[in-house]
């Protein structure tokens, strides 16, 4: 079985974190992956402090096992879930979308380890000095709000430039991602486009199936003009919004606005021409329906036998 010091560092049985994905990453899905030996995440999003507390609440009473929440600095809720964290003891917290410096020594007197998303070496060495308990190095293969540069660039060039634990995401959806990821110097994984397929994953149903269906070239990158790029799968949306970011006769602001709420349509309605389905490069791999327990299982099996053996691939 493969054990990583990330094991030791957040008291998991497997080294796989849940991405914190908004309107999919609930009590639900987290308390399923924490029961199945990874780090479920809650995700905040740009939820307020009372409904965050609730869904932690309600995920320690289906799990005993550790689990996090995903902070979104940008969130208008930021100060008060960043408290709320801290009032409940919540043992890890994963941060994207800004600087997490801010917070990190109110998270500290709280015994939170903080584990920020980072996409370079610059960040990666900012949040380290500010006491960063390990990081974690998306690719911009992965979904939702990405970065520059590669996973299989971005994780050694980090795991070279600092002496805390490199966790790495975007791109991995099996055990030849797990494997390549400890190839190139990472201690853990952050998984997200796969658990979207989870059973216990809340999404609609009409997300579930597009990821299933979706190839190799499903996916695309908007919202590069406005500086925040997002991924996501080809649909009405993501045409219509390409067109604009294209059109000069389209102002940034009438841009954003496209945009606003097109997640939550998508992850709560499955508003499939409205919605924005965002999902990693890997959807292409996610081939079926299954629990958490058996999704961990079933990739660190593959990353072992890998690993152990030089095997190439085992179906």
């Amino acid at each position: 079985m493969i054990h990583t010091p990330l094991c030791d560092l957040l008291g998991i049985r497997y080294p796989i974190l849940q991405g914190g994905m908004a309107w999919i990453a609930d009590a639900s899905l987290a308390s399923a992956v924490s029961n199945a030996g990874g780090l479920g995440i809650i995700s905040a999003m740009n939820a307020d402090d009372e409904w965050l507390r609730t869904e932690i609440r309600k995920a320690r009473g289906m799990t005993d096992r550790p689990f996090g929440v995903n902070i979104m600095l940008r969130s208008p809720f930021v100060e008060k879930v960043a408290r709320v964290v801290a009032e409940e003891r919540i043992p890890v917290v994963t941060t994207g979308a800004g600087d997490p410096t801010r917070y990190m020594e109110q998270w500290g007197k709280a015994g939170i380890r903080v584990l920020p998303v980072v996409a370079s070496v610059a960040v990666a060495r900012h949040v380290e000095r500010a006491g960063a308990a390990a990081v974690i190095a998306e690719g911009g293969e992965s979904g939702g709000h990405v970065g520059d540069l590669t996973t299989m660039v971005l994780v050694p060039q980090i795991c070279d430039s600092v002496g805390i634990p490199v966790i790495a995401a975007g791109g991995i959806a099996d055990g030849r991602g797990i494997a390549a990821s400890f190839m190139l110097g990472a201690v853990g994984v952050q998984v997200g486009t796969r658990f979207l397929t989870a059973r216990e994953c809340t999404v609609h149903q009409n997300y579930k199936n597009r990821i299933l269906k979706a190839k190799d070239i499903s996916t695309v990158t908007t919202g590069k003009r406005l500086g925040h790029p997002v991924r996501c799968l080809k649909n009405a949306f993501s045409r219509d919004f390409l067109a604009k970011e294209y059109d000069p006769s389209v102002d940034n602001e009438e841009l954003e606005a496209l945009g606003v709420g097109a997640l939550r349509l998508a992850a709560r309605e499955g508003d499939e021409k409205k919605g924005c389905f965002m999902a990693g490069q890997v959807a292409a791999l996610v081939t079926k329906e299954q629990p958490s327990d058996e999704i961990i299982t079933e990739m660190f099996t593959q990353a072992e036998q890998i690993l152990s053996g030089g095997t190439k691939w085992v179906g």
